[in-house]
């Protein structure tokens, strides 16, 4: 058995409301009975026996069906966040920028948004383990540059942001 967490790209935004008790109820319903959900942003850890391509796959149809709309996940090993949680380069206690983990598919898909990603002192990104770590200033996580490439189309179906307090919550 794995310990597992979906991280869910597009909930709870842009009219896409997703409820925590009802996400849970359908993890329960696709038999992971030990389901828990962290923070109203799409977060689910549960444990599970199998292929984890088939797992994200599963989850993804069943939540499309379910609230109607075409989601995608990042699934990840609680231990994977933990590592990532452990390399965090930037000062996450600055009160005066948001400390974030870009979630990514796989890792070609961390390479792609590095490639793309011009890391400043204003908006510095880094490479993490399988991740990509950003620390934009307070109220500007939709303007900067690296903000703006994230918003693009093309990461929807394979990347997820999450500030390290999330993830620090859902590994507890």
């Amino acid at each position: 058995m794995a310990d597992l967490v979906a991280l869910l790209r597009g909930v709870n935004v842009g009219g896409i409301t997703v409820r925590s008790a009802d996400l849970k109820a359908l993890f329960v319903e696709l038999g992971y009975a030990d389901a828990r959900t962290y923070v109203a942003s799409g977060n689910v850890r549960f444990t599970a026996e199998g292929d984890r391509a088939a797992v994200k796959e599963r989850i993804e149809r069943a939540l499309g069906e379910r609230f109607g709309y075409e989601a995608w996940i990042v699934l990840a090993s609680c231990d994977e966040l933990r590592a990532a949680l452990a390399a965090f380069p930037f000062d996450a206690a600055d009160a005066a920028r948001q400390p974030y983990i870009v979630f990514c598919a796989d890792g070609d898909v961390r390479d792609d948004v590095l490639a793309l990603a011009e890391s400043t002192a204003d908006d510095p990104v880094a490479a993490g383990p399988g991740v990509v770590f950003w620390h934009p200033p307070k109220g500007a996580s939709v303007t900067t540059p690296f903000a703006k490439e994230l918003a693009r189309p093309r990461w929807k179906a394979v990347t997820t942001t999450r500030n390290i307090r999330t993830v620090a919550k859902i590994v507890a």
